[in-house]
C-alpha cells in the first residue's frame, strides 16, 4: 500500500521524474508521509536538521525570525518542491521555520538515508546540484535587487518573481496560486505593510495588476516589466 501511494507521488517531483522504477523503489523504502493542518510547523528554526521534505500537495512558508521576533519570509513553496535545500550541505539545525499555510501533505526522507541514495545514483546527485544552482542564482538576484533598486522597484520585481514560482497563466495575466497578505509580501523584502499597500493600490490604478473574485492577484507581466526594464 505504501509503495502504491508514495511511488507515483515521488515520480511527480521534478527531481525524481526521470528515475527508473528500481531507483524510485529505493526511495519509497526510506520515505514517510506526513499531513499537516494549516498554521502548524513542519519544523522550527533551530530544531535538529534530520529530514528533507517534498511537497505532494499544499503550501509551505519558509521564514526566519530575529531576536525581536521579526519575520523574514524566504519563500512560499508549493507542490513538487523540496526543502530545506541546505539539508545536504550542513549539519546541525534547521536554518528557518517551515509552516504549513493550508492542509499540506509532505513526503519526508531522513537526510542520512537520502545521502546514501545520492551516492548510489550519481545522476540524481547531478540533478540536485542543478536545483541548488537555480536557488543560488535566485538568492544572488534578490541581493542585487536590494542593493541596486529602490523600494518601489523591489516590490515590482517581487511580484514578477512570484509569477514564476507561485502563479499560472490566465489570459494576458498570471494568476497567483497562493493568497499573499500585504504583511507577507512586506516580509519578503523587508519593507512595511503600508508601503506594500500603497504600491499595490498604485499598480492597480495603472492597470498593471488586478484581483479576481477569489482574492488572487492577477499580474500583467508584460506591462509590469516595463516599469523597471525600460
Amino acid at each position: 500500500m505504501k509503495n502504491d501511494w508514495i511511488k507515483p507521488r515521488l515520480k511527480s517531483v521534478p527531481l525524481f521524474r526521470e528515475l527508473s522504477d528500481h531507483e524510485l523503489n529505493s526511495l519509497v523504502t526510506i520515505s514517510q508521509v506526513h499531513i499537516y493542518k494549516p498554521r502548524t510547523f513542519v519544523f522550527m528554526q533551530g530544531d535538529p536538521l534530520e529530514r528533507v521534505f517534498f511537497i505532494h500537495s499544499g503550501t509551505v512558508k519558509i521564514y526566519k525570525t530575529d531576536v525581536n521576533g521579526k519575520e523574514q519570509i524566504v519563500s512560499i513553496l508549493q507542490a513538487g518542491e523540496m526543502f530545506p535545500h541546505t539539508g545536504f550541505f550542513r549539519k546541525g539545525a534547521y536554518p528557518a521555520h517551515a509552516e504549513a499555510v493550508e492542509e499540506t501533505t509532505l513526503i519526508a526522507i531522513p537526510i542520512s538515508d537520502f545521502e546514501q541514495t545520492l551516492i548510489c545514483y550519481p545522476e540524481l546527485c547531478m540533478k540536485l546540484f542543478r536545483v541548488m544552482g537555480e536557488k543560488i542564482i535566485d538568492l544572488q538576484n534578490r541581493l542585487e535587487e536590494q542593493i541596486l533598486h529602490n523600494t518601489y522597484e523591489q516590490i515590482v520585481m517581487l511580484l514578477l518573481r512570484l509569477t514564476k514560482t507561485n502563479a499560472v497563466p490566465q489570459g494576458r495575466y498570471f494568476r497567483f496560486t497562493t493568497h499573499f497578505t500585504n504583511r507577507e509580501l512586506a516580509n519578503m523584502i523587508g519593507t512595511s505593510r503600508e508601503t506594500i499597500s500603497r504600491t499595490l493600490s498604485h499598480l492597480k490604478r495603472k492597470g498593471l495588476i488586478d484581483i479576481d473574485d477569489d482574492g488572487f492577484y492577477l499580474i500583467d507581466v508584460e506591462r509590469l516589466e516595463k516599469e523597471i526594464f525600460l
